[in-house]
């Protein structure tokens, strides 16, 4: 590929969460935002963000000037440290070793936020409200991959948009029920702290495992137990034979409809958008789950609930497209 388009060099953009960077090209300059020969690589295999970055740009043989990269951390201040994978790198210091004349650093939540005025009906499956109304914010944005991203994007179409970057994932589990009870003393045993984020993301799905299954064998709360793998656990639910699974599926489901409704009550939310790579995978158990029934739990509030869109976002690059869009927005 060519380092230019026209006139105009193609910029790199990049989402790097905590087991995958992924990485596209984009022309800033375009009628319309596109994304030219994304790669997903796996982090592990590369010992920090700059050599993963420059084995794409070698692959794809081109030299941006400008960059913007979206990062699972908070992204304060010159040095960044992600929060999920063992990489921290210097703004100014991976500008220089790249060549760039910018770099932006966003949080992948945050990008997350800036692709959702660019969906369309196609990037996503609506589970409440009206697929066709246009997007009424303010939109709560959260997800559960490798952690448990949350992000905010007030404003409006005609006036603009713009996103509040959080690390809301962090905040405090509230158990309901002697099931979540159990799960988190075993998570606090455990971790010394149950935040939402240890138990809706990918590992999560393997601690409530581990946790349930440690109660059925009657094991002591906290008492280590081999973890099984989340895609496994997702697995075995959707196939209806191991109990177990479906149980673990169904409270992270459960936890999830409670958090989502606890971040559009304080974000003041009319819209929420699921996203992250592990919801798209079971969005049928979702909707059977008791996903809705949590969200609404809220009091006096529920009725306010009621009229909030929630929509699982589907497309395959948020991250990238969002990185891409703020890359635009920065002129």
């Amino acid at each position: 590929m060519k380092g230019s388009k026209g006139a105009q060099p193609l910029s790199l953009i990049a989402d790097i969460g905590g087991t995958n960077a992924r990485f596209a090209l984009t022309d800033p300059t375009s009628g319309s935002v596109e994304l030219h020969a994304v790669q997903s690589l796996p982090a592990a295999e590369f010992a920090s963000l700059q050599h993963a970055a420059e084995h794409y740009l070698a692959s794809v043989d081109v030299k941006p000037v400008r960059a913007a990269i979206a990062v699972a951390s908070p992204v304060e201040g010159d040095e960044v440290r992600l929060t999920n994978r063992a990489w921290s790198f210097s703004r100014s210091e991976l500008q220089r070793v790249l060549g760039l004349d910018e770099l932006r650093v966003l949080n992948d939540f945050g990008a997350v936020a800036w692709a959702v005025p660019s969906l369309t009906t196609e990037d996503r499956v609506t589970l409440h409200g009206d697929a066709q109304a246009p997007l009424r914010g303010p939109v709560t944005v959260m997800g559960p991959g490798t952690g448990l991203g949350v992000a905010m994007l007030v404003g409006d179409a005609a006036r603009g948009w713009q996103v509040v970057e959080t690390e809301g994932g962090h905040v405090s589990f509230a158990p309901l029920g002697d099931e979540e009870l159990c799960i988190e003393r075993w998570m606090s045993a455990r971790f010394g702290r149950c935040s939402n984020e240890r138990l809706l993301c990918g590992a999560g799905l393997s601690h409530i495992d581990a946790a349930l299954g440690g109660e059925e064998a009657g094991r002591p709360t906290g008492k280590p137990h081999p973890l099984r793998e989340p895609a496994a656990i997702v697995e075995a639910a959707l196939g209806g034979h191991d109990l177990r699974a479906r149980r673990v599926l169904a409270r992270f489901c459960a936890v999830l409809g409670s958090v989502a409704g606890d971040a559009a009550l304080i974000h003041g939310a009319r819209t929420v958008m699921i996203a992250g790579g592990i919801v798209p995978r079971f969005i049928p158990f979702l909707r059977s789950s008791a996903f809705r029934e949590r969200f609404l739990a809220k009091g006096r509030f529920a009725a306010l609930l009621e009229s909030v869109s929630i929509h699982v976002i589907t497309h395959p690059g948020p991250g990238l497209l969002g990185a891409a869009v703020s890359l635009r927005q920065a002129g």
